[in-house]
């Protein structure tokens, strides 16, 4: 019975564990780069923001639509008159006192006025939809933003984690050097000193480890942060074969593809309207007015028999033109015209601004890229030189300093490496924001 019992703890034990670790590997999420752009799309503060810009525009629209629709009101009131004003009428040779009103006096009034002609509202309906383009075109922007972001976050852990694989490789090479230098000490071949060289080095590597993980601990926060992810969410980037995209220096520039460039345009329009707008006030209106209302009066509360009801209704043609200001509405049309001629100057500053972010980020892609070729050779031969330096200390043909130096040399030009190849791939999105074409990276 105890064997019993013991065996099913253990089953229960068994079943707890791999609960646990099904949990902790459900838990961890792995991230391709397109991944990580599509959720911080979805879940970042300033992309949801930006959409509920797009919102706001529709809701500018339908506010704009209001003022060419038929606008109705109604009004009503309920007035007791405790003293009720008397006049004086002279008929012949008599004089009478006539009270003009009752107690009681009630009124309720429905009007309705519809525009027939009133520019502004015209063009404010072409702000609105303008405006919503507006929004539309941030909301692309911020989105460019975000991936610029989490793209050069991305790259710097995916570097970083590199930069870890080559430290670890440097310690498993650093190991079995020792454990060559044991074996040939115990058997009286080697010094103790190489021997102790080898476990300062052994240390050296751990203590620089422990950087680089705190390093990528950190990275990866930041780019959580970037995606609008909970910090606490563990997650694996997925490996990816750097490429060098030759074919990125094959285009020129055309600035009309930033989009940057779209939203300056956008706001220029939108200045051109409120110039329409602000000339609006010197147009003259057209309306149409109805009114139809009850009248009710008496001695008593408008709820009693004896209230003397009456209607009355009237429609008007409403006309109004401005005729003098004072100059306001020039002066206002002028400072209208200044924005606009203020922004073409910016417009102007901005093209060449775009156009030497563009040749800058081509020049560092060019050179990037002769750069990661020769670090990439330099990695073979210092790898070459390592293992020939191991081989020549194991036949007594090398001191172990020559190893130790050729090992540190090797892991040196690795991270030599990686440090290049993250600056290629933050050149590589510079270029392609440069160049209007960062959603690319989402293809």
């Amino acid at each position: 019975m105890k064997i019993t019992s013991i065996s099913s703890k253990l089953r229960w034990i068994g079943v707890a564990v791999l609960l646990a670790f099904f949990q902790t590997v459900s838990a961890q999420q792995t991230l391709t780069l397109k991944e990580a752009i599509d959720f911080a799309l979805k879940n970042k503060a300033d992309a949801l923001k930006a959409k509920n810009e797009i919102k706001r525009g529709d809701l500018q629209i339908k506010e704009a639509k209001a003022g060419a629709l038929p606008q109705i009101s109604a009004s009503g009131n309920v007035q007791y008159n405790a003293i009720i004003q008397e006049s004086a009428l002279q008929m012949n040779d008599q004089l009478m006192v006539i009270r003009m009103g009752q107690p009681w006096n009630t009124n309720a009034t429905v009007s309705l006025y519809q525009a027939l002609f009133d520019q502004r509202v015209f063009t404010g309906l072409k702000a609105a939809k303008s405006t919503r383009e507006f929004y539309q075109i941030n909301s692309q922007l911020t989105d460019e933003q975000i991936i610029e972001r989490v793209s050069t976050a991305y790259y710097q852990v995916f570097v970083t984690e590199q930069k870890l694989q080559n430290i670890d490789a440097s310690y498993e090479n650093t190991n079995k050097v020792k454990a060559i230098i044991q074996s040939l000490y115990d058997n009286g071949l080697a010094k103790e000193i190489d021997l102790d060289r080898t476990k300062v080095g052994l240390v050296n590597i751990q203590s620089a480890r422990q950087q680089i993980v705190n390093a990528v601990q950190l990275q990866e926060n930041a780019l959580k942060f970037y995606m609008g992810m909970p910090i606490e969410t563990e997650i694996e980037l997925v490996g990816e074969d750097v490429k060098i995209n030759e074919y990125l220096l094959e285009d020129k520039f055309d600035y009309t593809k930033r989009t940057e460039v779209a939203a300056v345009l956008k706001q220029k329009e939108l200045l051109g309207y409120n110039l329409e707008a602000t000339k609006a006030a010197l147009y003259p209106t057209v309306g149409l007015a109805a009114n139809y209302g009850i009248n009710g009066f008496g001695e008593n509360f408008p709820i009693h028999k004896s209230t003397y009801w009456s209607d009355v209704a009237n429609v008007a043609l409403q006309v109004k033109v401005p005729i003098f200001t004072g100059g306001s509405t020039k002066a206002k049309i002028a400072q209208a015209q200044l924005d606009i001629d203020a922004l073409d100057i910016d417009i102007k500053d901005m093209i060449l601004g775009l156009d030497l972010e563009y040749h800058n980020a081509k020049t560092q892609i060019e050179n990037l890229i002769v750069n990661l070729k020769n670090q990439e050779e330099n990695v073979e031969l210092a790898r070459k030189v390592f293992n020939n330096t191991q081989a020549n200390y194991q036949h007594g043909l090398a001191p172990l300093t020559e190893v130790l130096d050729a090992e540190q040399a090797y892991t040196e030009a690795k991270n030599n490496y990686s440090n290049v190849l993250l600056e290629y791939k933050v050149a590589e999105v510079a270029l392609l924001k440069a160049k209007g074409e960062l959603n690319t990276i989402l293809q």
